[in-house]
């Protein structure tokens, strides 16, 4: 424990998190080791894990992975892959596969192209990053060859898209999704704008109003940067002075908006579409296409990722005979955090909710038991 306390934090598979030290923190740092917030609390002890780091191939690029397995482990517990989200941070470095491994899985995390230890450059194109997530589940599967029942996926956010397109050129058990959406980035930024504004308690007449300024800005992500500059700037007459045109935010329409016309021509491709994202990307056409069953999770008010689409289509898919559960959590947002919400409209962070990660690992492990949290199974 040689860092500061104030920049060491924790996360516990019940959700609760924070900063160690802090002063409604469980824990904190004496003479170098993790004890409790008791005066005579014991010192926490490491859990020796069973680490074993790979470098696996996919497209000629070298990825680091490693697999993660709880000490004492038997044959009898599944094998998950963790598929990223579009963070660029490692997923070695995270709480998730620990605490999966904590809740008794072997967890395979690796770090995506162009991050951590891994060769490549960072991209965002689905159809690469399923590659890559294949890739991984082959590699995770001949590491632990004969030390696992089931072998699968869990993706969060972003990964909700790549791990059932990972699915459709593997072949998995299951695919656990977390806060994820079977929506197009360019639907995901236009429910996110029409979620901030109801938010703050737009009329229905500028809700239709936003739905002009995301088609606009839609037009020019879909084109390179290419087509829409004259229909963005009309919308941008028609409403620019108004307040609630001046508050979007959104995934990219609030920077499109506060750009020039000139720097949009120059350098909005650069800007905004440099990452090979498919902005018209049909997540429902791999949806059908996966065999094995299917867990989604859902943040209720998440504004990142607003569920209402992704829980149509899903319950659409699973009408049509799809193998899939779907769970949400009320009173949360993106990546299953709780929040208060101020007068202003404004959010402020808590832990993540209670039972999230309890669901996750008991689903995966084909043992769902009892309430988890203030879960609703839909």
């Amino acid at each position: 424990m040689t860092r500061p306390a104030d920049r060491l934090r924790y996360t516990f598979a019940d959700g609760r998190r924070g900063e160690v030290g802090a002063a409604e923190s469980p824990l904190r740092c004496d003479r170098d080791q993790l004890v409790g917030a008791g005066d005579r609390s014991a010192p926490w002890v490491r859990v020796a894990l069973n680490l074993t780091e790979t470098q696996f191939t996919s497209h000629g690029q070298s990825l680091h992975g490693v697999l993660i397995e709880p000490p004492g482990a038997t044959a009898a517990s599944p094998l998950v892959v963790l598929v990223h989200g579009s963070e660029r941070t490692s997923p070695t470095t995270g709480s998730y596969p620990y605490i999966l491994a904590a809740l008794g899985l072997r967890v395979f995390a690796y770090d995506k192209r162009g991050t951590g230890q891994s060769e490549g450059e960072y991209t965002q194109n689905f159809e690469l990053l399923a590659d890559d997530a294949a890739a991984a589940f082959a590699e995770a599967r001949r590491l632990a060859a004969g030390r696992f029942t089931e072998i699968g996926y869990f993706g969060g956010s972003q990964g909700g898209w790549v791990a059932p397109l990972a699915a459709t050129r593997s072949d998995p058990q299951f695919v656990a999704v977390g806060f994820g959406l079977m929506a197009s980035p360019i639907e995901e930024d236009r429910d996110q704008v029409l979620t901030e504004l109801r938010g703050q308690g737009a009329s229905a007449q500028v809700l239709a109003a936003a739905r002009e300024v995301t088609d606009a800005t839609a037009t020019l992500v879909r084109s390179h940067f290419t087509e829409g500059f004259d229909a963005l700037a009309a919308v941008k007459a028609r409403y620019g002075d108004s307040s609630w045109f001046r508050s979007i935010r959104g995934e990219y329409t609030g920077g499109i908006l506060a750009s020039s016309e000139a720097d949009l021509r120059r350098i909005g491709r650069a800007r905004f579409d440099n990452l090979e994202l498919i902005w018209d990307y049909d997540a429902m056409a791999a949806l059908p296409r996966v065999r094995a069953r299917q867990l989604w999770i859902l943040a209720e008010e998440d504004r990142e990722a607003p569920p209402s689409v992704t829980l149509e289509r899903l319950s659409r898919v699973r009408r049509d005979g799809a193998d899939l559960e779907i769970y949400s959590f009320p009173g949360t947002d993106h990546g299953m955090v709780e929040y208060t919400r101020a007068p202003d409209g404004s959010r402020s962070y808590g832990r993540i909710t209670d039972g999230y990660f309890r669901l996750l690992a008991d689903w995966i492990a084909g043992r769902i038991s009892g309430r988890y949290g203030r879960a609703r199974q839909r």
